[in-house]
């Protein structure tokens, strides 16, 4: 396989790392010059491996007014790239493709109020960046108006949340953000005494309390594919159409 071409990829330094758990880390990487992107998409990052030069696509973690682009990782025994990424340190290079990609972007067009984000673990990384540049917006008098996040994030344990203590910092500061995080192997992890279960187990419990109605909302699944799968069959149940509803694995099973 051919090695990156300077027309086409930057060489992007790792400046911070971030271990989660044994198989989840964080990474931010400095492209050097601009990388502008919208909220939802992704990054293409590549690196030399014994099979050749391996690029995979990563969703982005970070605002868009950041200057590193932020990335949340999982290791995956069979993956190509998984090695070189996960044994990536600061001052470490890897490449980054120059064109950010995808369309799993945050539905403002539609004219809906309420956005549903439905994600396991690291499938908080787009609505990470939708957040995270909401916020900034927030701060910065320049929110669009009646705008309400709802956010469910699942894990297996509550120690693979990698953004939750910001997630409920910023819920616990503004109006128009609400975040349940959900653990499924709860009797692993005995001290957690948030919500238990799947994402997909408690949909319909939190949409109906919420009061969400596929009229003014937007349903957005990210993530696993048997929940990305199971959510959308739930919510199309209730009455939400393709127009509505925003999908986004991260694998094919």
């Amino acid at each position: 396989m051919a090695l990156p071409s300077p027309e086409k990829f930057y060489s992007a330094r790792v400046t911070y790392r971030r271990d989660i758990a044994p198989d989840l880390w964080i990474l931010r990487l400095d492209p050097g010059p601009e990388f502008r992107f919208l909220p939802g998409q992704y990054a293409t990052i590549g690196a030399s491996t014994p099979e050749g030069f391996v690029e995979r696509p990563y969703s982005i973690a970070s605002s868009r007014y950041d200057t590193e682009i932020e990335l949340f990782m999982e290791f995956v025994p069979d993956g190509e790239l998984t090695i070189p990424l996960h044994q990536a340190q600061a001052g470490a290079t890897l490449s980054l493709r120059k064109t950010p990609k995808g369309r799993f972007t945050l539905d403002l067009p539609s004219g809906h109020r309420n956005h549903l984000l439905l994600c396991t673990v690291t499938g908080v990384a787009p609505y990470m960046s939708y957040v995270r540049t909401l916020y900034a917006d927030w701060k910065a008098n320049r929110f669009p108006e009646n705008t309400h996040i709802y956010l469910i994030q699942g894990a297996s344990r509550s120690w693979e949340f990698g953004y939750r203590e910001e997630l409920e910092g910023i819920a616990a500061n503004v109006p128009w953000l609400t975040y349940v995080p959900t653990v499924s192997r709860f009797v692993e992890d005995p001290s957690w005494k948030g919500e238990r279960g799947r994402v997909d187990d408690i949909i319909r419990k939190y949409a109906d309390d919420w009061r969400l109605s596929p009229i003014d909302t937007t349903a957005y699944l990210c993530g696993h594919p048997n929940m990305v799968e199971n959510g959308t069959r739930i919510l199309v149940r209730a009455g939400f159409t393709k127009e509505s509803l925003k999908q986004e694995a991260y694998w094919v099973e």
